[in-house]
């Protein structure tokens, strides 16, 4: 117990500094509680409100696949230019360094393989887990227009209810069959029906015609996916285009990981992003880091 007579009368109240109630400026966020704000604070930079998240959960239904083979040998050196991780819970336990302190997005859906009905996924970790992992946000695939929509659309909003109780936000990936339109009908009906039942951000496809109104008519922060392996460039470009036309930052796997030079892309990646970067000159960063 503290010695009572050394105690200090209080003085010092800086009435001349009005109280500072800072608001938290993260698209449709402002009214989310603490947890949930620190932790997507861990995903989108305070500075900038974007976030250049390195997407490595391909195994969870592909297997290895190219730049891949080795995580701890192509993944764990561009953990440093990463702004947070995505991967699945095996990988975070068994190769990511737990010094690693910025946000995990953890994959939190899965069952079926490339070999079987891809929309056919369930839950598949358990929230208590998740809050063991210290997970900045957890994520699940939502097949608009897919065979097991329902079933998908269920799986978030399970996962959206377990969030809000613990304070960890839910990313809704929308995840576009073959069969269907990657345009900006798709893309503003998949996104908005996320948000409307609960994901705090979404991560979706960039598309060349139209991609403002899917980040206007979606009211919380959207993400691109990468995609496929473009040339440097055209991904440079894919990027610098979609957080111009209202994009919260990038979700790029293949185009980071199976770049000639990850390190340097990932760079340059991050110039566009938080520092609106144009292409060209991301494009001769890009080259001038590759050559070191």
């Amino acid at each position: 117990m503290a010695d009572k007579d050394s105690i200090q009368e209080t003085h010092n109240y800086h009435l001349d500094i009005p109280v500072n109630n800072e608001p938290f400026r993260l698209k449709g966020s402002n009214s989310l509680d603490w947890g949930m704000k620190n932790r997507l604070s861990n995903i989108f930079r305070p500075e900038t409100g974007r976030a250049v998240m390195l997407a490595i959960d391909h195994g969870y239904f592909l297997g290895p696949t190219a730049g891949l083979e080795r995580v701890d040998v192509t993944i764990v050196p561009l953990l440093p230019y990463a702004d947070t991780l995505m991967c699945t819970r095996g990988i975070v336990r068994s190769t990511i360094p737990p010094t690693f302190t910025k946000g995990i997005v953890l994959r939190a859906s899965g069952g079926p393989s490339i070999l079987k009905e891809l929309s056919n996924e369930e839950i598949a970790v358990d929230i208590e887990d998740a809050i063991r992992l210290n997970v900045a946000a957890l994520a699940v695939q939502v097949f608009v227009g897919g065979e097991y929509e329902t079933r998908s659309i269920h799986n978030m909003t399970r996962l959206v209810d377990m969030g809000n109780r613990y304070g960890i936000p839910v990313l809704g990936v929308t995840a576009v069959g073959k069969e269907m339109a990657r345009d900006a009908k798709y893309m503003r009906l998949a996104t908005r029906i996320c948000a409307e039942l609960g994901a705090s951000y979404v991560k979706t496809y960039y598309v060349d015609e139209g991609f403002e109104t899917v980040t206007a008519s979606c009211p919380v922060p959207i993400v691109i996916a990468g995609g496929k392996k473009l040339p440097e460039l055209d991904a440079l470009k894919m990027a610098y285009n979609a957080i111009q036309q209202g994009a919260a930052g990038v979700d790029m796997g293949r185009n980071i990981f199976q770049s000639e030079a990850p390190a340097a892309m990932i760079q340059a990646v991050g110039k566009v992003v938080h520092e609106n970067m144009k292409p060209k000159e991301a494009y001769d960063l890009y080259q001038t880091l590759r050559r070191r």
